[in-house]
């Protein structure tokens, strides 16, 4: 009891604190509506909000189809607290109707998954209209007439806002290739244009009263780690990190352009900190949606961008190239961080010696974040070592701790527990309410924490680390943990392996349990007998794989590491 009495409390201690100058740390979050946080960091009317294939964007533009839209809306029977499904790649549409839905009180739901996902996700919705692009099949528009109340269907061309004649051919090709012979048409869809004339044509009420705590953004999880979930965010929560990020990339006396590619804003992040913090912090915001993954390599040369979200599918991406020359010059990236999942060790040091070799100098950094949490929870700290699931100190008007696992229970420095975080961006919760009980939780401190279900500890200067997603004890003794073990691997510098990681699956004949496996990506020249025994001996006797495979390249699954799918193939194997 004494000890527990006596046991440094990090979230009432907030080292972290120390890092941070006054104008930081005195922060506020601003009780107002997101068009109004927009307006307000707006640079002028005339100025570009957003480049999309050829065209300038002025903010004029935006905020005046952002009211034609919201009459639309209106037009189309939608009203305060409705969901209003969109379908949709990250082109300016997606602003425009994000801003409309808040105006008249409405929120925008957007999912990424399979067909019958997404028509469950509508359904539940009870909406009569939703929101498409026309290369939408003739099967998708019947699942929905048939399966969900939807009455109609809104059809964007996806350049609406575009000039086919800017795409280069690789983009070209990729965005040709969403289309089939079997489109979507009929007396039930509508197209943008008609859309937009049945706003202009509209007299009724269109604003609704303002209420910056209603939901305003719904999406899915990606299914990257579990079961897909629907996140509700509002106004408020939104606003809560960009407050808190709006310096981030910033240029000292010019304005800088910040490049989005092929990343669909059925992801909390997306929308949150790769669309609206550029638009909220006067960054020249490039939308690229249909740039192929496999050719961000092509599109990073063609804008070179100061600010790209570099999630860990796209540095690879670079790093693999055989199109980047070995003399380009990426000094206009000044901004260079990986989030979306865990780097290991190998992974950090191979992109950093990859911006070094090219000319960039910036550090390679990453943080830390959930859709949950509104995206963003931490920033990098590049005074301190990075590595060994370093991911920097929480956001300032963040608070954090770690927790005992199930519990309320704050543990101390350097302990191992769940990551909680209790701060301005934390979602409203899930369209579940048990699972937004079990996530969202009223402390003895009066705050309500986010439990985010990730393990890790935080040091005494403030800096927290991630080591695996929940608890994954094995059979015998030991728990397993993802960053740990890859770090081991990764620090062993074993001659061959080029990139390792983990994948830790159920033990089917051990209910509760979980078993490691280990994959590699080998040097030419090198075989699994040659980098076996290495692996072996610098692993404890409770993390050493069952296997370990060979694949010829990380594989990815909505631009994670495809933990997920390897799962699957490892417990269909056990099965036979």
């Amino acid at each position: 009891m004494t000890n527990q009495m006596t046991r440094s409390k990090p979230s009432v201690e907030r080292p972290w604190m120390k890092y941070y100058p006054p104008m930081l740390a005195d922060l506020r979050v601003p009780e107002c509506t997101l068009w109004q946080y927009l307006t307000a960091n707006c640079p002028g009317e005339d100025v570009t909000a957003i480049h999309y294939y050829g065209v300038d964007i002025p903010w004029k533009t935006v905020f005046e189809t952002a009211n034609v839209a919201a009459a639309g809306l209106r037009a189309l029977g939608f009203g305060e607290g409705d969901q209003i499904p969109v379908f949709l790649c990250s082109v300016p549409e997606f602003v425009y109707l994000l801003l409309a839905a808040e105006k008249i009180g409405a929120s925008l739901l957007c999912r990424d998954n399979t067909l019958d996902e997404n028509v469950e996700a509508v359904a539940k919705s009870g909406t009569k209209n939703i929101f498409a692009h026309t290369y939408l099949t003739g099967e998708a528009l019947n699942a929905y007439l048939t399966r969900t109340a939807t009455e109609r269907v809104v059809l964007i061309d996806p350049l609406e806002s575009g000039d086919i004649n800017a795409m280069p051919e690789h983009v070209r090709r990729n965005y040709e290739s969403f289309f089939t012979d079997d489109p979507a048409g009929g007396a039930a869809t509508l197209s943008w244009d008609e859309f937009l004339a049945l706003g202009r044509a509209y007299k009724g009420k269109v604003d609704a009263e303002q209420n910056i705590d209603r939901p305003l953004l719904r999406a899915y999880t990606s299914g990257s780690t579990g079961p897909s979930k629907q996140v509700i965010h509002s106004a408020h929560t939104i606003i809560g990190v960009l407050t808190q990020m709006n310096f981030y990339g910033a240029g000292d006396g010019f304005r800088p352009s910040w490049l989005v590619t092929c990343l669909p804003p059925a992801l909390i992040a997306v929308v949150v900190s790769m669309i609206l913090l550029p638009l909220a912090s006067n960054k020249y915001l490039i939308l690229d949606p249909y740039c192929a993954p496999e050719d961000v390599d092509l599109e990073m040369m063609r804008y070179r961008p100061n600010c790209w979200p570099l999630i860990p599918m796209f540095i690879e991406t670079i790093m693999r190239s055989k199109r980047v020359p070995a003399d380009y010059d990426l000094s206009h990236l000044f901004s260079a961080g990986a989030g979306c999942e865990a780097f290991n060790n190998n992974q950090m040091r191979r992109a950093q010696q990859f911006l070094y070799d090219h000319n960039c100098n910036t550090r390679f950094t990453v943080g830390y974040g959930c859709s949950e949490a509104g995206s963003n929870i931490t920033l990098p700290m590049t005074d301190h070592e990075l590595g060994n699931g370093n991911v920097g100190i929480p956001m300032p008007l963040n608070n954090m701790g770690i927790f005992k696992p199930g519990t309320q229970e704050e543990l101390g420095y350097n302990e191992i527990g769940e990551i909680c975080v209790s701060g301005p961006g934390n979602m409203l919760g899930y369209d579940d309410p048990a699972s937004t009980a079990k996530a969202l939780q009223l402390h003895d401190d009066g705050k309500v924490w986010l439990h985010v279900g990730d393990i890790g500890y935080v040091t005494e200067d403030g800096l927290f680390h991630t080591m695996t997603r929940g608890e994954s004890p094995r059979f015998g003794g030991g728990d397993l943990m993802i960053q740990p073990m890859e770090n081991l691997i990764a620090d062993a510098d074993i001659k061959g392996i080029k990139d390792e990681f983990v994948v830790v699956a159920p033990d089917l004949e051990h209910k509760g349990y979980y078993l490691p496996y280990v994959y590699v990506v080998l040097r030419k020249g090198y075989t699994l007998d040659d980098v076996r025994d290495g692996i072996m001996e610098c692993l404890e006797p409770h993390q050493r794989p069952v296997e370990i495979f060979a694949v010829p390249e990380r594989p990815f699954f909505h631009f994670k590491t495809n933990r997920i799918g390897l799962i699957g193939e490892i417990c269909s194997a056990a099965d036979r």
